[in-house]
């Protein structure tokens, strides 16, 4: 049976392979504890693409400079996605090896006017961001990221709730004592998402004028606020402040084999992908990786994979390497391969009845292949074709990567979907992959460190070999 693969743990016994193991997995511990919104991701790799030789290609547009073989350029979009590629020795047309991740996660987003006193408490309004259980979201400490925009321009970064010190919030939830209505409700309507207002403070200004004494908790806030960060009430309509889990991702188990995390869906396949264009060898093909926004709520607007943002930047690398013509820029794309990596539903042995045994994916069992996602009839899926899923077969095979092929549970049990259907529209050969995950879009989300590692193994062959 093929959930009787061997597990891949085998491959790294104790020593210096399992360290390796271990060694990757805390590196991406760390990344995903301190990057907890697109913006801090693509600041993040961005810095990290510039240390390992990688060129701004806007500053290359600029100068005119042309590419060739060998040449690491990378692009931002509005600061929340990110494009790299590696110039490969033959022609662009002849197609790129593509791995696209996406660096949104399920979150909670303050509304642009979200601060409200009631009852000598100060509260915080939000807005939920793609699909999310919301009772799961209540009790827990979180902390706030992002930037505010003030008029004249300036960019005021906020993270408050995960440096050692801060003050942590939260979304209190009804005590049991008196939840006997809550309790007949369906899970969908236990909590309800007007009611996922963020508790922000109890203190109240120490009022000397009548006029100041209305709604003192909130002006003491805003006080605060002004003295911290410089900003006003106003300022918040032009802000974007994610609420999530506060805290670091942590070893999960008693033997250390997985990380515990927020954002797990898709920064676990969104991390590998960017190391594996760094680290693969520069070969006949250019490589290109993505990292996008907004795969969350439909991949739409201009930072989510169904902007022309990717096509716009294929079409610059091939005027940049002597490819003036349109048809350059449809070549180049319908001859690309891509994984279009995005995290799979893991087996867990507390919910067996909505997997299909011989179809789904396991922890241990190495990177995941979806031949198609989609709901219901394949409703939204990419479907791989069989002659594309037999040559990455080969080049896993060949590289000695553990995976293992995977579809989002049963039947009729429900489903989702991916960035693949936007690039299969260019018509390249494009596929599923990525890493198993347990409590899937919960604030906390479980991965194996093995798969993480073979996914980055597996990235690797794919931009060398494909």
């Amino acid at each position: 049976m093929i959930m009787d693969r061997e597990n891949a743990w085998k491959k790294y016994p104790e020593g210096k392979k399992r360290k390796a193991v271990f060694d990757y997995a805390e590196r991406y511990r760390s990344f995903i504890s301190q990057c907890k919104t697109e913006r801090e991701c693509t600041a993040y790799f961005i810095e990290a693409a510039k240390k390992a030789g990688f060129k701004d290609l806007d500053a290359i547009i600029k100068k005119g400079t042309k590419l060739k073989k060998g040449d690491k350029v990378y692009r931002s979009n509005h600061g929340k996605a990110l494009s790299l590629f590696v110039i490969g020795s033959e022609s662009i047309e002849n197609g790129m090896n593509i791995l696209g991740a996406h660096i949104d996660s399920p979150r909670l987003d303050l509304k642009q006017n979200p601060l409200y006193e009631d009852t000598n408490l100060a509260m915080l309004e939000t807005h939920y961001y793609g699909g999310v259980k919301k009772y799961q979201w209540v009790t827990l400490p979180m902390a706030l990221h992002g930037v505010i925009v003030k008029t004249d321009g300036t960019v005021v970064n906020v993270s408050i709730g995960d440096k050692p010190g801060d003050p942590v919030f939260g979304i209190s939830d009804l005590l049991i004592h008196l939840s006997a209505d809550q309790l007949e409700k369906k899970a969908s309507k236990v909590i309800e998402g007007e009611d996922l207002n963020v508790l922000f403070g109890s203190i109240p200004l120490n009022a000397v004028k009548d006029e100041d004494k209305k709604e003192a908790v909130k002006k003491n806030i805003l006080k605060l606020l002004a003295k911290e960060y410089k900003i006003e009430e106003a300022d918040f309509i032009s802000a974007e402040i994610e609420v999530v889990p506060a805290g670091e991702a942590r070893d999960y188990g008693i033997d250390r084999g997985m990380v515990m995390g927020y954002g797990h869906d898709d920064r676990v396949c969104a991390f590998p992908s960017f190391d594996a264009i760094i680290d693969a060898k520069p070969g006949k093909r250019t490589y290109a990786c993505l990292l996008v926004d907004k795969e969350e709520i439909g991949s739409v607007g201009a930072t989510g994979m169904e902007s022309r943002f990717f096509e716009n930047t294929v079409a610059e690398i091939c005027q940049l390497t002597g490819h003036t013509s349109d048809i350059s820029v449809r070549r180049a794309l319908q001859n690309s391969k891509a994984l279009s990596s995005d995290v799979s539903a893991a087996f867990d042995p507390n919910y067996p009845s909505v997997m299909e045994k011989n179809n789904c994916c396991y922890f241990g069992n190495g990177l995941v292949f979806n031949k198609y996602t989609g709901s219901r009839g394949k409703s939204g899926s990419n479907d791989a074709s069989a002659e594309y899923v037999g040559n990455v077969r080969a080049i896993m095979e060949g590289s000695d990567v553990s995976y293992q092929t995977s579809e989002l549970g049963k039947v009729d049990q429900g489903g989702g979907g991916t960035i693949a259907y936007i690039l299969g529209n260019y018509n390249m050969s494009v596929i599923d992959s990525g890493v198993g995950v347990m409590n899937m879009h919960a604030p906390w989300e479980i991965i194996s460190k093995v798969d993480l590692y073979e996914a980055y193994r597996g990235f690797v062959a794919f931009l060398e070999k494909a």
